[in-house]
């Protein structure tokens, strides 16, 4: 059963991104248009689940299919969607998750969302400490509940990404 951990922020998570940015790049070769690490692992001093969360933009997303057997060597289980339209999700670790690979194509305004979400966090302490808190909060309540963590983050980070996407 997967445990929902959140933890304090660790330096290394920067440099076990870029270690996996290395691999992934050689893997995805050509397609790769950028990579950038996302998620609360990509915002020092924030608490975090410590799982790694990566963002790779390609050229054309149907082609990302053809990488499924490559990123299974790797050790990711490949996701399809997994729920959001346009995007090719990949999972690393199993019950005890170390990696989520989130590609787009560029273009999508998924890119713009998770940088911008990624940029408000670095720049606004007080809403990143009130994010992490929270989360910390939820992973008391819910141990071994992700989808109840995830809800209960749900309307904060809703709030937060409005205000980094500057929509009323």
């Amino acid at each position: 059963m997967r445990r929902v951990e959140v933890s304090p922020y660790l330096a290394r998570w920067a440099s076990t991104f870029e270690e996996e940015a290395d691999r992934l790049r050689q893997t995805f070769g050509d397609e790769v248009v950028d990579i950038h690490h996302i998620g609360s692992t990509s915002v020092p001093g924030l608490k975090s689940k410590p799982i790694i969360d990566i963002l790779i933009v390609v050229k054309a997303i149907h082609r990302v299919d053809l990488y499924n057997d490559a990123m299974i060597t790797l050790g990711y289980h490949p996701k399809g969607e997994n729920g959001v339209s346009g995007r090719r999700y990949f999972e690393r670790g199993g019950d005890q998750r170390t990696h989520h690979v989130h590609v787009f194509q560029e273009g999508s305004p998924d890119i713009e969302r998770h940088l911008a979400f990624r940029a408000y966090l670095c720049a606004h302490p007080a809403d990143a400490k009130r994010y992490g808190d929270l989360k910390e909060e939820l992973a008391r309540q819910f141990p071994f509940d992700i989808e109840s963590y995830i809800r209960g983050k749900e309307d904060l980070v809703l709030e937060i990404e409005r205000k980094a996407m500057r929509r009323p």
